[in-house]
């Protein structure tokens, strides 16, 4: 961390929740990397979808209801702005029209992030905006991940031969050596496949797969504890797919699953990572069109926040 002032949320004392232009968590607005120790990013990306879109909305509606995030974690006690200057960086661009296009964009983006050595927080879009993050932040050494998901999202080419869709980012990011599978924990997998294939990427690579029937068995305890085993102590991405909620509390995304975890359960997971490396994170797969009451971007915001303050942290520690 430098030793410039930092960064922090409007005052709602000052500013009421509903003024002032929207940023996440009220964070002022800094496109400049520099100057941040941790930047949240949007990514309007819904090019890759294959059913129901709707996502490329998700950051301006996450935006919105991140506005009634208050500053400090009731549970852990955690004020991220005290310990990391965090900001809204803005959003990627992208080209609707042209998905490969915008896979470029998106890295391009967070090239100068990564040469800042700020850690990215993001909140999209679909899930194949994680590829291009990661071709950013980890070309020079594989990261681990937990990723909280109802699909595994190591599938192959489909729809018509294509190699890129929101279905497929991990398999990629392994094939290109930016994910170390023997590393990776996918928890909460659940619902019908369209082969019967589908996640025998994931096996075949070493993942470790928590099917939602094997963590009601365990436990959010036991299924923090061999999360913990697999990533080790090695640099960790998080990677948090809203539809690994059940839908009653999140029926705004494209491939809602039933039969998930509750939004507490998830918040318990994820403060049981505290004290790992983790060096990024986003939350993907909000579609406000399919959800006019904003709870599931309500839901997006908040688990935006249990990561930020695990990175602020993670960041403060380092």
């Amino acid at each position: 961390m430098s030793d410039t002032p930092r960064f922090e949320p409007l005052d709602n004392t000052v500013v009421p929740r509903y003024a002032g232009i929207p940023t996440f968590m009220r964070l002022p607005y800094a496109p400049d990397p520099t100057v941040l120790d941790i930047a949240l990013v949007g990514v309007p990306f819904d090019g890759a979808v294959t059913n129901r879109a709707g996502t490329r909305h998700g950051p301006r509606e996450v935006r919105n209801m991140s506005s009634l995030i208050r500053r400090v974690h009731h549970a852990t006690g955690v004020d991220p702005y005290a310990h990391c200057k965090v900001g809204d960086a803005g959003d990627t661009p992208v080209v609707p029209m042209n998905m490969m296009k915008s896979l470029e964009l998106i890295e391009a983006f967070y090239k100068p992030l990564a040469a800042a050595g700020v850690i990215p927080l993001s909140c999209g879009g679909d899930h194949l905006m994680t590829l291009p993050i990661f071709r950013a932040i980890a070309r020079d050494k594989p990261v681990g991940m937990v990723q909280f998901d109802a699909h595994t999202d190591t599938g192959d080419a489909g729809y018509g031969g294509e190699k890129f869709h929101h279905g497929t980012p991990f398999r990629r990011a392994v094939e290109e050596g930016l994910l170390d599978p023997k590393r990776t924990v996918q928890i909460g997998i659940r619902g019908a496949r369209s082969s019967s294939d589908y996640s025998d990427f994931s096996h075949d690579s070493g993942m470790r797969v928590i099917y939602i029937e094997e963590f009601y068995d365990l436990g959010v305890d036991k299924v923090v504890e061999e999360a913990r085993r697999v990533i080790g102590d090695g640099p960790t991405y998080i990677s948090f797919d809203v539809d690994g909620i059940d839908p009653a509390y999140t029926p705004g995304t494209g491939t809602p699953e039933i039969g998930g975890y509750t939004t507490h359960e998830a918040q318990r997971m994820l403060r049981g990572l505290r004290g790992a490396n983790l060096i990024g994170a986003d939350v993907v797969e909000v579609s406000p069109p399919f959800d006019p009451s904003g709870n599931t971007a309500l839901v997006g915001a908040t688990m935006m926040y249990e990561i930020l303050c695990l990175l602020a942290e993670a960041r403060a520690g380092k």
